[in-house]
């Protein structure tokens, strides 16, 4: 375990660190806190949502093919955005007032504001995975920069550890800002292949509840088209 010494090394390596990179390391410090908010955030999200669990899904289309609507739809929990859709599509074929066309298109205005929901905080967090390396770029430019100026006024009296100590601390910026897009770029891909899963899952799942619709309302072709284009 870490004891209070370790601790105390860490916290004075940190300030050093900080004071050495200047504002870069404190922007990029303030993009990590950012992100690693965005993740547990989103991580909580699908911890509540479950948006990729199946269970109950297939069983509501298993008994939906056995020509069971009520039992399907009693294994439902409208609360995962699959279930939800599912339900509606489920819902909405039974009633002879509703055109297939209006289900279709207000399956697809939810399908989209449930995916919007799971995208949510992905911009922001695509934003810092870019930016995060040219900021440290830049602190790299700055205090190389710095680093010839201060070769340049010593003249011939150049110290090498001088210049070579410029150099590691310019360098360190790059190392931060690579330190901070890397792990941000990694939950991004992770939660945006998520969101695409759920709408794969969202489009299959609709789709056979339109296929194994039963012909018992106002059109003899329900099951003849899916339902596509849902992400």
């Amino acid at each position: 375990m870490i004891n209070d010494v370790e601790i105390t090394s860490l916290l004075t390596l940190l300030q050093e660190l900080l004071h050495i990179g200047g504002p870069v390391v404190w922007i990029l410090l303030g993009f990590s806190v950012i992100a690693v908010s965005i993740v547990l955030i989103k991580c909580w999200q699908l911890l509540l949502l479950s948006p990729e669990s199946t269970t109950t899904a297939q069983k509501a289309i298993a008994l939906w093919k056995q020509n069971e609507p009520d039992q399907a739809l009693s294994q439902l929990k409208k609360t995962k955005p699959l279930d939800e859709l599912l339900a509606m599509a489920m819902e909405g074929l039974r009633r002879a007032e509703i055109t297939e066309q209006l289900l279709k298109e207000e399956l697809q205005r939810v399908a989209n504001l449930r995916l919007n929901q799971l995208r949510s905080y992905l911009r922001p967090l695509e934003v810092i995975a870019s930016l995060s390396p040219l900021l440290g770029l830049l602190g790299t430019v700055i205090g190389m920069i710095l680093a010839f100026q201060q070769m340049e006024l010593a003249g011939s009296q150049v110290d090498p550890s001088v210049l070579s100590g410029g150099i590691w601390q310019a360098l360190l910026t790059t190392a931060v800002g690579l330190g901070v897009a890397i792990p941000a770029v990694l939950a991004h891909n992770w939660l945006e292949r998520k969101t695409e899963r759920v709408a794969g899952l969202i489009n299959d799942g609709v789709t056979q509840v339109f296929t194994h619709a039963p012909l018992t309302n106002n059109s003899p072709t329900k099951s003849a088209d899916s339902f596509k284009n849902v992400a």
